[in-house]
């Protein structure tokens, strides 16, 4: 998100109603919903985390503790318990 000069894009008429409320304060105006996309839509974080915790789930399934699947990809035990409950519970 970056900031644009509201003089640049809105007419005198609004920026004067505007400054009736919030006077040179920063505002936010959220995305219509319609607009709106899902986490991870943007970049293949999404496909990379899903990537990664099939691979320790299958690890995991394969006989390898998670004592030593936190050390290998740096997560706590407990983030490793929590991919692979969700692995067996969703697939």
């Amino acid at each position: 998100m970056r900031y644009e000069k509201a003089q640049n894009i809105l007419p005198n008429s609004i920026i004067e109603q505007i400054q009736k409320y919030i006077d040179g304060g920063y505002i936010y105006i959220p995305r219509k919903d319609e607009n709106k996309k899902a986490w991870g839509e943007n970049t293949d974080t999404k496909k990379q985390l899903g990537t990664r915790d099939n691979e320790i789930f299958y690890k995991y399934s394969s006989g390898i503790s998670v004592k030593i699947l936190a050390e290998q990809y740096f997560l706590t035990e407990s983030s490793i318990r929590r991919i692979i409950r969700n692995k067996r519970k969703y697939g």
